[in-house]
């Protein structure tokens, strides 16, 4: 993340869970930066609040509950320097809906990095999701995986 990442950006972390990527990207922004965090799960936004209080980054953290047909930005029309999927695409019912509103709240230039367990994701899976992506948009910058996880980056870019 760090290499993507940097002070004052917006930042994006769907499926954050607790916040164990949400923290480290908060500090990383700092106090001109935000990190919107979303889950399906009231109790982990609930959570991660809890966490960020105690390491003092609640200025930086903006949490959202969202369904599992809507990720809740509507109101982030190219608002978003970056976007954090961790095990989260093989989980959603619409994986071609999701990448669009995705893509839908990046800037112009904002990246997307995508990890998906390989426990859970085939190759033939990941490389589903990654054609999904460059069909809602996305340019793929890197594309990579071992047999424990996939990952991939994207970047939107409107100009090609």
């Amino acid at each position: 993340m760090s290499p993507y990442i940097k002070e004052g950006m917006t930042v994006i972390d769907v499926g954050c869970a607790m916040g164990f990527f949400s923290l480290p990207m908060a500090e990383m922004v700092g106090s001109d930066g935000k990190v919107i965090c979303i889950d399906l799960q009231e109790k982990m936004v609930q959570k991660l609040y809890r966490r960020a209080k105690k390491k003092n980054l609640l200025s930086s953290i903006e949490a959202r509950v969202c369904r599992r047909d809507c990720l809740n930005i509507d109101d982030l029309d190219s608002a978003a320097d970056f976007v954090l999927a961790v095990a989260v695409i093989h989980e959603v019912p619409d994986p071609s809906s999701f990448l669009v509103e995705i893509y839908r709240v990046l800037k112009e230039g904002g990246k997307l990095l995508v990890v998906e367990p390989g426990g859970h994701v085939s190759k033939q899976g990941f490389r589903a999701t990654v054609d999904t992506a460059v069909k809602s948009g996305f340019t793929i910058l890197e594309n990579s995986g071992t047999r424990r996880r996939h990952q991939a980056l994207f970047q939107k870019t409107t100009g090609k």
